[in-house]
């Protein structure tokens, strides 16, 4: 019997779908492996000045993010290593991508699904930091690609702090709910 075009035939033959007495063979259900989301841990910065309550957004580098900004801001954030406790991963990936180490120890916020699937823990933590003290890590990765020709990109390659407003405007999407827990914790206060 010819198949569609396309369609290759499965290497089990019919007899080998029947069970000794004829009927068909019933296989065990499959099972779904599932496989936990990534897990990254970061920190808002948030300051009260002039009644207002900024926070402080970074823009990610490379050439992916060049060319966004609405929309594209983000905290300081990144992947939890083995072993690592939560609160020590936030703070080593601000360190990282800020280049300056907090000045007190950041409270837990909230946990937050990001549009791909990701999990990140969020902390807060009241402080301060000068943009133009951006230090950042930097990353290397082939570009153009399929270009052979490896490049080096900060992190990230802006630092901004925003009011409330402006960051709802600016920040990705999938963050958003963590502005919305930090205004809640500032109404118990």
């Amino acid at each position: 019997m010819a198949l569609p075009r396309g369609r290759r035939r499965s290497s089990t033959t019919a007899r080998e779908c029947l069970a000794a007495d004829g009927s068909p063979k019933r296989w065990p259900p499959i099972r779904a492996c599932p496989v936990p989301p990534p897990l990254s841990a970061g920190i808002l910065l948030y300051r009260h000045t002039g009644g207002a309550t900024e926070v402080l957004l970074i823009h990610p580098g490379g050439p992916y993010w060049a060319k966004k900004d609405a929309g594209a801001w983000m905290i300081p954030k990144g992947g939890v290593d083995a072993g690592e406790a939560l609160a020590d991963a936030a703070v080593r990936e601000f360190r990282e991508e800020l280049g300056s180490a907090l000045d007190r120890p950041p409270q837990p916020l909230v946990r937050i699904k990001q549009s791909g699937g990701k999990i990140v823990e969020v902390f807060a933590a009241e402080g301060d930091f000068d943009p133009a003290r951006l230090d950042s890590l930097h990353f290397e990765m082939e570009w153009p690609p399929r270009s052979g020709r490896m490049q080096s990109f900060p992190e990230c390659d802006a630092a901004r702090w925003m009011d409330l407003a402006e960051a709802r405007r600016m920040m990705l999407k999938s963050q958003l709910p963590i502005l919305d827990a930090l205004e809640e914790k500032l109404s118990r206060e």
